[in-house]
């Protein structure tokens, strides 16, 4: 069975999602035979690389008030620590991902993107670093392994990974995914949004139940 991940590692929801998701995958009983694809997602394609808090970012693309704003980081923090995830509320600045998208197909392409991911994660909400900035971005892919001169190669060049990135989108579009995180199992059910362990749980349950194989041998379980 296979679940497809689409996440941009701006949006908190994301972090805490794939924690919560892992947490159901860990207790599910045929974990072993479920493969896990991680997709591109950037929540602003449009956005430019600088130094903008990012609560007076977010409240000016989405309208609402600072304290708003403040409020919305106050309750993903909440939530991420609940987790046992680290988040400093209004730490981070506003940005452009795309780089970062291209270094996780690079990084998948050498066997470590969940390396990179969970370090991006940390570093973007945990941490003051930015992963808007590419000697940041360089720094964390060699720490998980990449080599160095092959990292600044794909770094100084938006074309590489770029259509990799782009494919992952448009899927997402396809499919009717307007935001993240976004979970596809086996292209038959979705769950979208910041939702509770238990759910991943259920869906893991009914998409194992009705995946093709299943159908095959019990067509009468078929929904």
């Amino acid at each position: 069975m296979r679940v497809e991940i689409w996440t941009d590692i701006a949006c908190p929801w994301c972090y805490i999602g794939k924690a919560r998701f892992e947490r159901a995958l860990a207790a599910f009983e045929h974990r072993d035979h479920v493969e896990v694809v991680h997709r591109s997602f950037e929540l602003n394609p449009k956005a430019e690389d600088g130094t903008t808090p990012i609560i007076d970012a977010v409240a000016a693309q989405y309208g609402r008030t600072r304290g708003q704003q403040v409020a919305r980081e106050e309750y993903a923090a909440s939530e991420a620590r609940a987790e046992g995830l680290g988040f400093l509320v209004g730490a981070r600045v506003h940005g452009n991902t795309f780089d970062l998208h291209r270094l996780l197909h690079f990084a998948k392409s050498r066997g470590v993107q969940v390396e990179l991911m969970n370090l991006a994660f940390q570093v973007n909400f945990a941490e003051e670093r930015s992963i808007h900035d590419k000697e940041t971005l360089r720094s964390l892919a060699v720490e998980v392994g990449l080599d160095d001169a092959e990292v600044r190669e794909v770094l100084a060049d938006a074309d590489v990974y770029a259509k990799e990135v782009r494919a992952d989108e448009r899927q997402a579009a396809e499919l009717g995914a307007g935001g993240v995180p976004c979970f596809v199992l086996d292209r038959q059910y979705g769950v979208s949004g910041l939702q509770p362990v238990e759910l991943f749980g259920r869906a893991l349950d009914q998409a194992w139940r009705n995946r093709p194989a299943a159908r095959q041998r019990h067509p009468d379980t078929a929904a």
